[in-house]
């Protein structure tokens, strides 16, 4: 039985990694649900380019169709890297119709420049927005058998429940929606699984590189094409999705069944005391003595936070002075700290000195250089530390090995 997925085919731009192309959530996810062999027909708001662009696309895979809304205007997407919040533009000031569909199985996600209002037997449904999400039902939209699929800050937002565990939400979330499936992703520890028959974890997995932009689209097509086309239950298929979107991270494609297959997945070690609430403390070492190095240690500070660790930062903390007002400062921080962050691009002296400390301590330590050559980081390598030449790989790195202790 064919997959409808309804949402927003957009134009993504990323500045470093340099990267641009066509997607959209429901782009993205409609190609990866065909990758893995599902037939699936794609209704979305479409430019004659944006249109052309996924026709090629899908043009190679059985089964991939696509019934456009024509529209004029495009909305694009640009990243300054793909772990920034990203700047929207071309969203039309009166959104566009809705686009209306009865079908048996259907993946709706939410739109910037209009709706989707859905009739269906089988429906997974994830609101793609953590400010202004809207119930399923809001607009009228039906399903017999709902899953509802999003991340934890748009659950406490749908439910008005901040600072909830998921246990305490999806219940809430489910009759609030008439769902049966409530899938809650929580970043490190994996997705919550909530059913009316009772609850369960999934693990994430860890990978060599990390691509954020998209991630989340890919989780969602491949729980819907697990659960609604292939017939696993919702842990299965939440497990499933989990894979899918660890091989999505890693190589920026789409995995076939057959690469699921073959694919070894590691999950994502969580000690007892992370489990149990505790909040890891990360120094963020690295020089800030101009506007470039200052950009630079703001952006890893704002990400690291969100990505739930306790950020210690010398130039936020401490701030300028003389060697006699700094530096003990600095070396006790670094050993009340769990881990170091290291940005070492230009080999500053100074963070040279606090990833040898730390690793004189036994300190894990996640160095990240994308202009030194090999044989300037020998030192670091040779001490353990963990070297990436990526900025999201080395955000994700430090998160965990943060988790894990």
């Amino acid at each position: 039985m064919t997959i409808h997925v309804v949402g927003g085919v957009y134009r993504e731009y990323c500045v470093h990694p340099r990267w641009y192309d066509v997607f959209g959530s429901a782009g993205r996810a409609a190609l990866a649900i065909a990758s893995a062999g599902s037939p699936v027909v794609l209704h979305s708001y479409t430019g004659d380019s944006t249109l052309g662009v996924i026709k090629e696309k899908g043009a190679w895979l059985d089964g991939f169709e696509i019934a456009p809304t024509p529209v004029e205007s495009e909305v694009s997407f640009k990243y300054l890297h793909d772990m920034a919040v990203p700047q929207v533009l071309g969203v039309p000031e009166v959104p566009y119709l809705p686009i209306r569909l009865t079908e048996e199985k259907v993946l709706r996600f939410g739109m910037m420049e209009g709706d989707a209002v859905v009739n269906a037997t089988w429906a997974v449904y994830d609101p793609q927005n953590a400010q202004g999400g809207r119930p399923f039902g809001a607009n009228g939209s039906t399903a017999a058998h709902l899953a509802l699929v999003l991340n934890l800050r748009e659950a406490t937002q749908l439910t008005g429940m901040p600072g909830e565990r998921p246990e305490k939400i999806a219940p809430v979330l489910a009759r609030q929606e008439n769902a049966e499936v409530v899938v809650i992703k929580l970043g490190p520890r994996g997705a919550f699984v909530w059913t009316a028959a009772g609850t369960a974890q999934v693990p994430a997995y860890r990978t060599k590189r990390v691509w954020k932009i998209g991630s989340g689209d890919c989780f969602v097509a491949h729980f819907a094409n697990a659960w609604m086309h292939d017939g696993l239950s919702p842990v299965e298929a939440a497990d499933v999705a989990s894979r899918a979107t660890a091989y999505y991270c890693e190589t920026q494609g789409f995995p076939t069944r057959e690469n699921l297959s073959a694919y070894t997945f590691s999950p994502v070690e969580l000690s007892a005391r992370y489990l149990a609430g505790t909040q890891r403390q990360i120094y963020l070492a690295g020089p800030f003595f101009d506007l470039m190095q200052i950009w630079m240690v703001e952006q890893a500070q704002a990400n690291l936070k969100d990505l739930g660790l306790k950020v210690f930062s010398p130039y936020h903390d401490i701030g300028l002075g003389s060697a006699g007002d700094v530096v003990s400062k600095d070396l006790a921080a670094i050993l009340e700290s769990d881990i170091v962050f290291a940005i070492t691009d230009g080999l500053d002296a100074g963070t040279v000195y606090e990833i040898g400390y730390a690793r004189a301590l036994g300190k894990p330590v996640i160095v990240y250089s994308e202009r030194q050559q090999a044989e300037q980081l020998k030192m670091m390598e040779g001490s353990g530390c963990t070297i990436c030449a990526d900025y999201t790989t080395a955000l994700y790195s430090a998160l965990w090995e943060a988790v894990k202790l």
